[in-house]
């Protein structure tokens, strides 16, 4: 009775496109939403007709192609395919001029009208991720459309992200931020906002004021991930939703050993003034009895973690004693982690050692390590470009990028690689209604 019925609403949902474009789009959506509920093994038979059929319904409207003809090959690692996608970016004729503020502050005027256009997935595409709502903490100061793309791609309406705006950034990107997220009830800025200053307590600061919100959230979310405006998923919800129950209350962040050139940024005391400095005076040792770990500023955390943050006598002192030190959120974490006393934490013995490799939060190449893997190196040479010696990622790194474990990476850029990105969007995508990847 639960196929007839199923079978049913597929065909209603068929009928209904005839009759316009924007009863097309809703019709859609609620059939497609009542499919979902009333089979929950909508997805164990994906290759079943009458699945096919809706889910096909649903793709045609929700896609996000841009006339990517090349993508499955890129994704398949298509060497061809990704020289195409090469001369392409470097034929200034085809370069795409990116929307800017005025664009998203015209757009969101009418937010259905927004959200129906930039195609928005407005509810759960399985029980399974419904029941397991996410945090974000977004923290950004420019490229506005770059922003969007991200929370686009990440956005399903369980999950509540915060997103903080560096106070310095320009009056116009404000604007148009705050205009994006007041289309959506579960996102919001956060309430305080921080003068961002690189190497900085700032930076720290920044995701503690969006944690600090988010508890306050009703939203009674389970993990907290952490995001820049560069980074971009390289997993579906529902992934994300399944590597985090794997995790089962437990954290994932990098946290190795010291090197004696980073063990040298607690020990001196840094003033900020328009940007950080260090200076001669001598810094007390850390207020804690385990030892001093680094790793990076992105990591994935339980809520009982976040928590722990704000209530804990000895975790407030650290985070007091850390503001002055260099890059404290490349230690602060990482420390942490190692705190048998921290929820989801790991002992501070040598066996627990988490590379970012390892860790499942984000996947940087780092110029200095990238290389040949067949004699050691522990990935390939980026296809992009370099920033501060990290890759933007190219249409040439995908393939390798979608075989990681990882759930987010850093960094992608429009005006490097729009074509990686399309394609990365467009696999997304197809792989959240369909359950299998674009190929």
């Amino acid at each position: 009775m639960r196929i007839v019925k199923y079978r049913f609403k597929c065909a209603l949902a068929t009928v209904t496109a005839l009759t316009g474009l924007v009863f097309l789009f809703v019709s859609i959506v609620e059939k497609f939403q009542s499919c979902v509920e009333d089979m929950p093994g909508i997805w164990e038979n994906s290759e079943d007709e009458s699945n096919r059929r809706c889910s096909d319904l649903f793709y045609r409207t929700l896609n996000l192609s841009a006339e990517q003809p090349i993508c499955p090959r890129i994704i398949k690692g298509d060497h061809t395919a990704v020289q195409e996608a090469l001369s392409n970016t470097l034929d200034v004729s085809r370069k795409k001029n990116p929307l800017t503020e005025n664009h998203y502050l015209n757009m969101t005027k009418d937010c259905a009208a927004y959200i129906k256009e930039r195609k928005y997935l407005t509810f759960s595409l399985s029980k399974e991720e419904r029941n397991f709502p996410i945090s974000y903490s977004i923290v950004i100061h420019d490229n506005i459309e770059m922003f969007e793309r991200l929370l686009r791609t990440i956005y399903v309406p369980q999950n509540v992200y915060c997103i903080h705006v560096d106070r310095k950034a320009a009056d116009s990107f404000h604007l148009a931020v705050r205009a994006i997220v007041a289309c959506f009830h579960n996102v919001f800025v956060a309430s305080k906002l921080e003068n961002v200053i690189y190497a900085s307590w700032s930076r720290v600061q920044a995701d503690l004021n969006c944690m600090e919100d988010l508890l306050q959230s009703p939203v009674q979310w389970k993990y907290f991930i952490n995001l820049c405006g560069l980074d971009f998923p390289i997993k579906t919800n529902a992934e994300i939703v399944r590597n985090l129950i794997v995790l089962n209350g437990k954290n994932s962040m990098e946290s190795e050993v010291p090197s004696p050139s980073k063990k040298e940024r607690w020990l001196f005391h840094h003033e900020v003034k328009n940007e950080l400095s260090r200076t001669e005076e001598k810094k007390s040792l850390p207020p804690i009895s385990t030892p001093m770990f680094t790793g990076n500023a992105y990591f994935v955390a339980a809520r009982e973690f976040v928590n722990h943050l704000f209530v804990s006598p000895e975790v407030q002192k650290f985070l007091k004693w850390a503001e002055d030190t260099y890059s404290p959120d490349e230690l602060v974490w990482a420390t942490l982690q190692r705190m048998p006393t921290v929820p989801g934490s790991n002992p501070s013995n040598s066996k627990y050692q988490m590379s970012d490799m390892a860790a499942i939060a984000r996947l940087v190449k780092w110029s200095y390590l990238e290389g040949d893997i067949t004699k050691g190196a522990p990935y390939p040479k980026c296809t992009g470009a370099h920033r501060r010696s990290v890759c933007i990622y190219g249409s040439g790194d995908l393939h390798w990028i979608l075989q990681q474990h990882h759930l987010f990476a850093n960094k992608f850029h429009s005006e490097v690689d729009n074509t990686a990105l399309q394609c990365l969007e467009e696999h997304l995508r197809y792989k959240a209604i369909y359950r299998k990847g674009l190929m």
